[in-house]
């Protein structure tokens, strides 16, 4: 589903954000991308979605080369991907449902899907309550609730969520990894960028951990740290 092909990526300042990337996801799969800040997770998602492009290598998804998409039929692409933010980018002046309805609402979806999709998603959630809620009425867990809900809106095939655990308390965080973990058996192959050790370990999914712009470790199972052998 996901495959990159010796990828770096290098930004303009010159500094390697990813050096030599070779990494392949599997439908359905749940994966953490982990290591210090500054490595390169959030280079790698933004990859995945179009938001950067490789300067060698290829990213491929779905068995199309991301990069050679043109820019008006990016947003094809990115009706197939959820994305999840640490900082939520929710709409202020607009309630919990009219966030989602505008993820819909754009992608050119009808006012009569929307009124039957939204419910679905606030119940997944646990938003049923909500509804009416501005984001500035929500606690951070609720509104980060809210952003997960209008990433999954168009129901897509793959979710990756940037540190979304990076501005919450323990006990929210762990709701949160919960809830992507069900998103996860439902279909989606979920790709979570964190440094939330405590997440990972309890969670014990395939690990991909980046330090100075490569992969030093891929395994299954596993926590935030290489075990000693």
């Amino acid at each position: 589903m996901i495959d990159f092909r010796n990828v770096t990526l290098i930004y303009p300042n010159g500094i390697p954000a990813l050096r030599h990337i070779n990494l392949r996801v599997g439908k359905g799969e749940f994966v953490f991308v982990v290591g210090p800040t500054g490595t390169g997770k959030s280079s790698l998602l933004k990859l995945i979605y179009r938001e950067e492009k490789p300067t060698e290598g290829e990213v491929m998804v779905n068995g199309e080369n991301v990069a050679a998409i043109p820019d008006h039929s990016v947003w094809q692409l990115r009706r197939h991907i959820g994305v999840i933010f640490q900082d939520f980018r929710l709409l202020p002046d607009r309630t919990v449902w009219e966030n989602i309805a505008f993820a819909l609402r754009v992608t050119g979806v009808s006012g009569r899907q929307i009124r039957r999709r939204i419910p679905e998603f606030l119940e997944l959630v646990g938003l049923s309550t909500r509804p009416d809620a501005l984001p500035a009425q929500l606690s951070g867990g609720e509104q980060q609730r809210t952003a997960i809900a209008r990433a999954l809106a168009l129901d897509p095939p793959i979710l990756l969520a940037d540190e979304p655990t990076g501005n919450l308390d323990p006990d929210t965080s762990w709701e949160i990894m919960q809830l992507l973990e069900r998103i996860n058996l439902r279909g989606a192959t979920v790709l979570v960028a964190t440094h939330d050790s405590e997440m990972v370990n309890r969670m014990r999914k395939r690990v991909v951990a980046l330090n100075n712009a490569v992969i030093v470790r891929d395994e299954q199972k596993a926590s935030y740290h290489a075990q000693p052998v």
